[in-house]
């Protein structure tokens, strides 16, 4: 076999990737919980100016309810204490909880925490309270950043908070039902008319998880930004299911061209509209496929672009 998931995922090398994304968030997590918690809110007071708007009606929120009652039922004391808790992933029954939801739910359990905030019933950020200068810095570094990237590092900083144990049992959303055939608008890419990456388009956007898992290889692998490869028809089917729901992909030119053993490597870009984050914003993205002599997947690596220039960047 000529290719590894390891040699794939050298495809196509000189594609550029927002690698201040992840710096962003690194520095993010450098903070202590106070600052953390206290950048959170500030980038929330900010969203709708500098900072994309979130859309709260993308999660499932019922699933979060009964934690955001306990919650708001709390002294602000305590609601201080178990949002420290969640930064600081103690191992408590909230934090337990919020480890088990999928991303979308996380997202809308700040989002209505903000809400709660301006409201009044959620503990306020003290009067007059400024970020130190280490904070400071890295909500500048956020403002700094396209909004696709904003929302990348918006979403990543609460990604990983509360208590994750090794038993979790993942909660996410229904899994919608697949769009009808006639509801179905397909993609069109410039420079590409392989069916398989058609397909692929496709049906990630008619929320079709089966049918997009027949594309792959059993031992295909997809690659997420930032993110090692998920391996395997199962784990990807678990991520499509969990973390892919009602996308909106745009792809909008690609290339295609021969690998070694009869493989072919194609790169896409384009942009992806987010349920959680509306679809005013579109984050430019490439996919770099890796195709099987049978035209199936054997690897594909989503990549947040560095600049809106990369769109057009389809070199080898």
């Amino acid at each position: 076999m000529p290719f590894t998931i390891d040699s794939a995922r050298g495809i196509f090398p000189g594609t550029l990737s927002a690698d201040a994304v992840p710096a962003t968030i690194a520095r993010f997590n450098q903070l202590n919980v106070e600052d953390q918690l206290a950048l959170i809110w500030f980038a929330y007071l900010e969203m709708g100016t500098t900072i994309t708007v979130a859309a709260p009606g993308a999660a499932s929120m019922v699933l979060a309810e009964n934690a955001l009652d306990q919650i708001r039922q709390m002294s602000f004391r305590e609601q201080s204490q178990v949002m420290c808790d969640l930064a600081n992933r103690a191992d408590t029954p909230i934090c337990r909880t919020y480890a088990s939801w999928s991303m979308n739910i996380k997202l809308g359990f700040w989002y209505r925490l903000g809400e709660w905030m301006e409201q009044g019933l959620v503990a306020p950020i003290p009067e007059g309270y400024k970020l130190s200068a280490n904070a400071a810095a890295v909500l500048l570094a956020i403002q700094g950043l396209d909004p696709g990237q904003q929302i990348t590092v918006l979403r990543n900083s609460v990604a990983d908070m509360g208590y994750e144990s090794g038993n979790v049992v993942k909660v996410s959303e229904p899994v919608e039902v697949p769009k009808d055939m006639a509801e179905r608008t397909p993609v069109a890419i410039e420079g590409v008319t392989n069916a398989t990456i058609l397909s692929y388009m496709d049906n990630m956007n008619a929320n079709d998880f089966d049918a997009l898992i027949q594309l792959f290889t059993p031992d295909g692998a997809l690659q997420p930004p930032f993110q090692k490869p998920i391996v395997g028809k199962d784990a990807v089917l678990r991520f499509f299911r969990e973390d892919c729901q009602n996308l909106k992909l745009i792809p909008e030119r690609g290339v295609a061209e021969p690998a070694e053993g009869g493989y072919t490597q194609v790169k896409v870009t384009g942009k992806v509209q987010t349920p959680w984050f509306g679809a005013n914003v579109g984050m430019n993205m490439a996919w770099r496929f890796l195709l099987d002599p049978q035209d199936k997947i054997y690897f594909v690596a989503i990549d947040l672009l560095a600049s809106p220039k990369e769109l057009l960047n389809l070199a080898r």
